[in-house]
């Protein structure tokens, strides 16, 4: 006979904060709450963990049932527990963040969802339940990681010049870097693979294309060699 608990429990919920890089910039999607509570008012992806279901199973199908994004970098981020965090009851969420290339997904809204849109990160409105707190350690944690892991590369491309990637770190970082020595490091890593294909319709000479070589990577991490910007 299977054991069962007397005592209440929270509930539990998933919670993710989706950037993407576009020509403007650093985005974040939201979805305008089409329900109660909260209805009308901009608010992070996410839903309720189903009985049964992994907190990683549904960060992926809420992910897909409110943006219809799917296959996508997906991490776990923190905990969040506070318990008037939700005016319903108390709701304990697992957040994660995803990293999205805007080129090759489309978006779209779910049910419960009047719209999703992408903010500038900057930009950002006051949002539902404690989700500006959420987004903005998934902010810190973007700034930091990106330093030491090739996270950036979900952002991008699949097929990308010097340039692009160069921008991608100067946007998340928030600081010019120089061409020279940041061209020097990276091709020094020799993580990426240069293509035989260049730039095409572009106003200004075309650049070289080069793809994320995951393998080269792992070779790598697996010499101890540290991956650093």
């Amino acid at each position: 006979m299977p054991h069962t608990y007397d005592y209440p429990r929270p509930a539990l919920t998933v919670d993710c904060v989706i950037f993407g890089l576009d020509d403007e910039g650093l985005k974040v999607l939201l979805i305008e709450r089409g329900i109660e509570p909260f209805e009308g008012q901009w608010a992070i992806p996410g839903g309720f963990v189903a009985p049964g279901e992994s907190v990683d199973a549904a960060a992926v199908r809420e992910l897909q049932e409110e943006t219809g994004l799917k296959d996508i970098y997906l991490e776990q981020l923190y905990t969040f527990g506070e318990p008037d965090r939700d005016p319903r009851e108390h709701v304990v969420s697992v957040a994660y963040y995803a990293l999205v290339n805007l080129i090759e997904h489309d978006l779209e809204a779910s049910t419960d969802a009047r719209s999703a849109a992408w903010f500038s990160v900057d930009d950002v409105p006051d949002l539902a339940f404690d989700h500006n707190q959420i987004f903005d350690m998934a902010l810190t944690r973007l700034k930091g990681k990106v330093r030491y892991q090739p996270i950036g590369f979900e952002l991008l491309p699949k097929k990308f010049t010097l340039t692009q990637l160069q921008r991608m770190y100067e946007i998340i970082l928030e600081k010019p870097l120089d061409k020279r020595n940041f061209r020097k490091k990276v091709l020094s890593l020799e993580i990426l693979k240069a293509l035989n294909e260049i730039e095409k319709d572009v106003a200004h000479r075309a650049a070289r294309l080069y793809s994320f070589d995951e393998r080269a990577y792992r070779r790598l991490q697996r010499k101890g060699v540290h991956f650093a910007i």
